[in-house]
């Protein structure tokens, strides 16, 4: 077979197919974003550690680098660039059943034509984020770089994984309903995507900061699904 299979792409796989399933359940006739969210969320956890992993291998060919990277990126996309979108038209279904909206009337069909275009835009934004990366990592390998890159240009993409949960918390202890600054949220995401502004990488006290409050945000949305399905 083609590709790699061993343990350093294990987790890359994981998230891709958490992120998968997430996006089939968002976009299900009974999808709920709190489905969404836990399969982001597991991404990112995924996410959080794929590279570690990897790294952890020390005779990996070109080939297997190579691969690693490409994966990465084309899972990230999947997971924090189509799943947030996704959870977005879930969202975005609930508000329509909650406030009657007509599905064919006009002022409907021109929100979602507004809303459907911030949520396609940000895909885009982190497309291009995604292979802008990897064109300045293999540039730089070029150049003789050795090790991972100390900073990054632009919002990372996996930021996902804590942004947009952190919403759905906000809107499950609320009854205001903040579907649409869930849409802004993404708007200004895609924004900062592909704005070039240096933001240093966190080291290893902040990814574990950051993979405890996933894992948090991970238990929170559980239990908050339960009580919502009672």
């Amino acid at each position: 077979m083609i590709g790699y299979y061993d343990y350093t792409v294990w987790l890359t796989y994981l998230s891709l197919i958490s992120a998968g399933i997430g996006i089939f359940s968002c976009l299900s006739g009974g999808g709920h974003p709190f489905i969404g969210m836990f399969f982001l969320l597991l991404s990112g956890l995924c996410d959080a550690f794929d590279g570690k992993v990897a790294r952890t291998k020390k005779n990996r060919t070109d080939m297997q680098i190579n691969f690693g990277i490409q994966i990465d990126s084309l899972a990230d996309l999947v997971a924090f660039g189509v799943l947030p979108a996704s959870i977005g038209v879930s969202m975005l279904r609930i508000f329509d059943a909650k406030w009657g909206f007509a599905p064919r009337s006009a002022l409907t069909l021109l929100v979602h034509f507004g809303l459907y275009t911030v949520l396609v835009f940000y895909v885009l934004a982190a497309l291009i984020r995604l292979a802008y990366f990897n064109v300045l990592e293999d540039q730089r390998r070029k150049d003789g770089g050795t090790g991972a890159n100390k900073e990054y240009r632009g919002l990372p993409v996996t930021s996902a994984a804590l942004v947009f949960p952190t919403i759905l918390l906000i809107q499950s202890v609320t009854s205001i309903d903040i579907t649409l600054s869930y849409f802004a949220t993404v708007l200004i995401a895609g924004v900062l995507f592909i704005t070039p502004f240096k933001l240093k990488k966190p080291g290893t006290r902040e990814i574990l900061f950051m993979v405890g409050l996933g894992a948090l945000e991970l238990a929170a949305i559980i239990v908050m699904h339960c009580i919502s399905r009672m």
